[in-house]
């Protein structure tokens, strides 16, 4: 049976439990990765750690898992959380998987993993930022210790960019009223810029998207990491990506077709109705697999 055919079948017995810091699609993540014990695993954005428990339990025993994440508050917990044999973890964002391969002595990897999202930890923590849910210092730093918050980058941003990233960010039928509105200003917490904004709660979504896809740089982290990515899998293995935004989806369409692979996703993988009713947070997730020849 192909490979596309093994999975569609898996994928069809497959159910996602709920719950807290529930990873999104486990399922379909592993029906499309299926990591078997002895190989090595990697996890590009480890959050919480959910994903990375369930692939270290299959590739186990004989097998390693390596997590990376760029946050250095949320890598040291969830590194707690998950140690012991077979795993070990780097801060690092997803561009630098070959240098953390290398550091561990490894060619390439059979099965990699990158989950676009933001954690629920990340929004669930007033100080960081992320959400309006919560009001606090407008930052959406990945890193706090690098770059400069989204308060800083709107002060400084002139409308016109701001539209622009607010269209290829977040597909924001209203920015160019909104960018007239909040470049240039000061919005020092999350609920002052949530008010400025005076729209619907899927448009405040939206800007704040925008501004974490900007701050962060996420679109050039991904297309560098989507460039060294077939460099970084051994012969036959697969990558799982779980994408958030149609800019992001585009991407990983694109360089799958791209690249040195035998098969890929044609078509994404949504989540289940009833994991959409579970976690409200899965609804716009996306999963796109590929293996290498």
């Amino acid at each position: 049976m192909r490979y596309a055919e093994t999975v569609a079948k898996v994928l069809a017995a497959g159910k996602t439990p709920a719950g807290t810091h529930r990873p999104i699609m486990v399922a379909e993540i592993l029906a499309v990765l299926n990591p078997q014990p002895g190989e090595i695993a990697v996890d590009c954005t480890l959050g919480y750690g959910g994903h990375a428990r369930e692939l270290l339990k299959r590739v186990l025993p004989g097998g390693r898992l390596i997590g990376l994440d760029v946050d250095p508050i949320e890598l040291a917990k969830t590194a707690n959380r998950l140690r012991g044999d077979g795993f070990v973890a780097h801060r690092s964002n997803f561009a630098g998987l070959p240098k953390v391969l290398a550091a561990e002595q490894l060619t390439g990897a059979d099965v990699i993993l990158a989950d676009l999202g933001v954690s629920s930890m990340q929004l669930d923590d007033p100080g960081r930022g992320f959400s309006m849910k919560f009001d606090g210092p407008l930052d959406m730093r990945m890193n706090p210790a690098r770059g400069q918050p989204a308060s800083v980058l709107l002060q400084k941003i002139t409308p016109a960019k701001l539209a622009e990233l607010l269209r290829e960010n977040a597909d924001e039928p209203a920015a160019e009223s909104l960018a007239a509105k909040l470049a240039g200003k000061a919005f020092a917490t999350t609920r002052q810029l949530a008010a400025a904004i005076g729209q619907d709660e899927d448009c405040v979504r939206r800007v704040f998207q925008a501004l974490r896809i900007a701050v962060n740089e996420e679109f050039t982290a991904l297309e560098n990491f989507l460039r060294v990515l077939p460099d970084c899998l051994n012969p036959g293995g697969r990558v799982a990506i779980l994408t958030f935004h149609s800019g992001e989806d585009r991407r990983v369409k694109k360089a799958f077709a791209a690249g040195n692979y035998a098969a890929f996703a044609e078509e994404v993988i949504r989540p289940s109705p009833q994991e959409r009713h579970d976690n409200p947070r899965s609804a716009p997730a996306k999963l796109r697999w590929a293996r290498k020849a």
